[in-house]
């Protein structure tokens, strides 16, 4: 079903205003009643930011700025829907033409405006922009399911490393959630916030590959035993690497760099303060907090204010000293509730 004319935002550009004022009038005698016009070419960008034009009609040449380069600015904006540009020219040359059609041009008129020409090609055009506006819908929407599909599968994935010393398999999700309460409070930007609610769920995937004798194990570990419940952030690091989704990239950073201590004391890399990453730092204490005030097979939870006072001593040492300090400040919210 094509584009109906009055649908259709049009951009009419050319320095000489009877050009203007006549494309104007055959655009509308057809439908296209929705029709910007300017003979100043400097003031495209900002009439485009308000009309955001489907077709800009620009002429070619024009003494403060080209068609070429109108075009080039509006078709490198990423404020608006770049629009699909028509070329005015009475130069029939093939040099203007390959220039313009190398730059972003969709098609050219002639002049002087020969009226059916106009609309012709004015309405193919139109017909073409409702063509890949539905494309880009479809394929906007096929992203989007491939996306939930995606958060589904990683959900699961850490849920089916959780569920091992976990029986309610909650762990990942407060985690996550606390993680990026504590990520806003922060200042971290919104889709900062979001990626790290996603990805810290992932945190101890690595656990897949840890022994249950090792994983359940009710005493203390052995130091060989230690050596080898430390390989989950490795493993999961591997797990999650040589991805193509932004996602799995912070999972990956998170599950290697959750055991870090601010000091320099963790592992697996021993790195110290800022060379601990971010993502890391915050879901080290949001892990730390839930896992202590958990029961867990081989540990029973342990009182809350208790983990919180724990977790004020190792202010400087353990954690992050801002990370701590906006954690203790807003424990009353994270309380790393089950989702």
């Amino acid at each position: 079903m094509a584009m109906l004319p009055n649908e259709v935002s049009i951009l009419v550009v050319d320095d000489e205003a009877p050009n203007v004022n006549l494309m104007v009038k055959i655009l509308r005698r057809a439908g296209y009643t929705n029709v910007t016009s300017t003979t100043d070419p400097r003031e495209a960008i900002a009439l485009a930011r308000l009309r955001h034009p489907d077709l800009a009609l620009l002429d070619l040449h024009m003494p403060q700025m080209s068609g070429v380069e109108v075009m080039r600015a509006l078709l490198d904006t990423e404020e608006f829907a770049r629009p699909m540009v028509v070329i005015l020219t009475g130069d029939d040359s093939r040099q203007a033409k390959a220039r313009a059609l190398s730059s972003g041009a969709r098609d050219f008129i002639a002049k002087p405006f020969d009226t059916n020409e106009v609309v012709l090609r004015v309405n193919n055009l139109a017909d073409l922009r409702i063509m890949h506006m539905r494309l880009e819908e479809k394929v906007r929407a096929r992203t989007e399911e491939l996306e939930r599909a995606r958060f589904d599968l990683i959900e699961r994935l850490g849920m089916a490393a959780e569920f091992r010393d976990d029986d309610t398999g909650q762990h990942t999700r407060r985690v996550g959630t606390a993680a990026a309460l504590l990520a806003q409070a922060l200042g971290l930007r919104p889709d900062q916030v979001e990626m790290l609610e996603r990805a810290a769920p992932l945190h101890d995937v690595g656990k897949i590959a840890i022994p249950d004798r090792i994983l359940l194990k009710a005493g203390p570990l052995e130091p060989e035993e230690m050596a080898i419940m430390r390989t989950h952030t490795t493993i999961g690091a591997r797990l999650l690497s040589a991805s193509q989704s932004p996602l799995l990239d912070v999972a990956c950073e998170i599950a290697l760099a959750h055991h870090e201590r601010w000091d320099g004391t963790g592992y697996p890399r021993g790195l110290a303060g800022a060379d601990i990453p971010l993502n890391g730092r915050i879901v080290a204490i949001a892990d730390f907090f839930d896992a202590l005030t958990h029961d867990r097979p081989y540990r029973k939870q342990r009182n809350r204010d208790e983990v919180l006072a724990t977790i004020r001593s190792e202010r400087g040492r353990h954690f992050d000293p801002d990370v701590t300090d906006a954690f203790l400040a807003g424990h009353r919210h994270v309380r790393c509730q089950p989702a």
